[in-house]
C-alpha cells in the first residue's frame, strides 16, 4: 500500500515538475521544440519517454533513422533546435517526455521536460495550426482556444513574454485579445505586427499551467507578392477542415487570420486606386483652401491700403512755391471778364424802366450820329 502511494505521489510530482503541459485530442499530432547549447551542435539528441533515467526509454534519436513509426526528429544546427513530431496520438501516449543531449563519457543533459495529455474530448488548450508563416513587414494572427483558467501569456522560446493587452518581442508589436466565436469557444487572439526576419522562432501560448508551442516563419516578400501588394489584389481565403487538435501543417497568415472553425478569413485591404484617389482629392482640397485664404488676404490688404491712402487736394497738386511769380494782369483780366459777363446777364429780380431804356437808346443814337458827322462832313445837311 505504501509503495503504491509512493508511486502515485511520484507520478504527480513528475507531472507537476514537467516544464510544459500540453493537451492534444485523440488522433491528433503535436510538435515539441528543444533548444540546446552551442557546444552540443555535434552531439546526438534524442526523445525519451518515462519518469526517470532508469525508465526513460528511447522514442527517436538523431543518429538513427529520423523517423520511428509515428514519431520523427529533426535537428537544425543553425538555430540549435531539434524538433520532435508525434502523430496519430492515442490515450496511452499520455506521459512525461524529455529532450536529451547525449554526452559521451558523462551523464546526458536533460534539456526540457514535457507532460503530454491525450484526451478523447476537446483539449483544454489548443491551436488550429502549429506552423504559421508570414512575410517581412506583415503580420500573423494565432488563436489559442482554451477552457481552463489562469494567466495568459505569449512567450518566445527562451525569451521574454507578453501579458496583459500589448507589448513587444524583439522590436515586434504584439497584442493579446480575449475573444469567443459562434460556438462559444473562448480564445486568446495573438497578433504580431511589423514582422522581421529574426522573428522566425518557436513561441508558446500559455493559459494557466497549460502551454502550446507555435512556430512562426517569416520570409522575405517575393516579386509576385510585392506586385500583388501594389495592385492591392487580396488573396482568397484557404479553406481548412475544422480541427480540434493542433497540426503541423503550415498556413499562410500574413493577409489572413485563423477563423473560428479553423477556416482562414480574409483581411481585406483597401484597393490602391482608392487610396490614390482619396489622397488626390485631399491634396486638391488643401490647395483650393490655400488659394482661397491667399486671395482673401490679398483683398484685405488691398482694401486696407486704399483706406490708408491720403486724399490729394488742389492744394497738394499746386503747392505754394516761393520761386514762382504769378501774373496779376491775367488775374485782373479774368476778373473783369467775369464782372462784364455777370453784368450783361439780366437779373430777374430787377425791374427795368422802359423810359430809361428809351432815353438811353436815343443818347446812343445821337452820339453815333455826331461821331459819323465828324468823320464824314459831307454827310451833314
Amino acid at each position: 500500500m505504501a509503495l503504491h502511494l509512493s508511486l502515485f505521489l511520484l507520478l504527480i510530482f513528475y507531472r507537476l515538475s514537467a516544464g510544459w503541459h500540453v493537451s492534444v485530442q485523440t488522433g491528433g499530432s503535436i510538435s515539441f521544440p528543444c533548444s540546446y547549447d552551442l557546444n552540443h551542435i555535434n552531439h546526438v539528441k534524442y526523445w525519451c519517454k518515462g519518469l526517470g533515467w532508469d525508465v526513460c526509454s528511447y522514442v527517436v534519436r538523431t543518429d538513427h533513422p529520423k523517423s520511428s513509426g509515428k514519431n520523427s526528429i529533426s535537428d537544425d544546427i543553425n538555430k540549435r533546435i531539434f524538433t520532435v513530431t508525434m502523430t496519430g496520438l492515442e490515450p496511452e501516449d499520455s506521459e512525461n517526455y524529455r529532450c536529451v543531449v547525449e554526452i559521451n563519457g558523462g551523464p546526458d543533459i536533460r534539456i526540457q521536460w514535457f507532460y503530454l495529455s491525450v484526451t478523447p474530448g476537446t483539449p483544454e488548450l489548443y491551436v488550429d495550426h502549429q506552423e504559421v508563416t508570414g512575410v517581412e513587414g506583415g503580420s500573423v494572427t494565432v488563436r489559442c482556444y482554451y477552457s481552463n483558467t489562469g494567466d495568459m501569456k505569449w512567450c518566445r522560446m527562451g525569451g521574454d513574454c507578453v501579458s496583459g493587452f500589448s507589448g513587444t518581442l524583439n522590436g515586434t508589436s504584439v497584442t493579446l485579445k480575449r475573444t469567443s466565436d459562434a460556438n462559444n469557444r473562448k480564445a486568446l487572439t495573438v497578433t504580431m505586427s511589423g514582422l522581421k526576419m529574426e522573428n522566425t522562432d518557436w513561441y508558446w501560448c500559455r493559459v494557466g499551467e497549460l502551454e502550446m508551442p507555435v512556430h512562426i516563419t517569416v520570409s522575405q516578400q517575393t516579386a509576385t507578392q510585392r506586385s500583388s501588394k501594389m495592385t492591392s489584389t487580396t488573396q482568397d481565403p484557404t479553406t481548412q477542415q475544422p480541427s480540434a487538435s493542433p497540426t503541423a501543417e503550415p498556413v499562410q497568415t500574413d493577409n489572413t487570420s485563423q477563423g473560428a472553425e479553423g477556416n482562414m478569413e480574409e483581411v481585406h485591404q483597401r484597393p490602391i486606386d482608392v487610396k490614390v484617389l482619396l489622397i488626390s482629392l485631399g491634396m486638391l482640397v488643401v490647395v483650393t483652401a490655400g488659394i482661397l485664404v491667399a486671395w482673401k488676404m490679398w483683398r484685405k490688404h488691398k482694401d486696407n491700403k486704399a483706406e490708408n491712402q491720403p486724399i490729394i487736394t488742389s492744394a497738394d497738386r499746386f503747392p505754394d512755391n516761393d520761386d514762382v511769380t504769378y501774373s496779376t494782369v491775367v488775374l485782373k483780366r479774368k476778373t473783369q471778364q467775369k464782372l462784364q459777363t455777370k453784368s450783361a446777364e439780366p437779373d430777374d429780380n430787377v425791374v427795368y424802366s422802359s423810359l430809361a431804356l428809351q432815353v438811353t437808346t436815343q443818347h446812343r443814337a445821337a452820339a453815333a450820329q455826331q461821331l459819323l458827322t465828324e468823320r464824314r462832313p459831307w454827310l451833314s445837311p
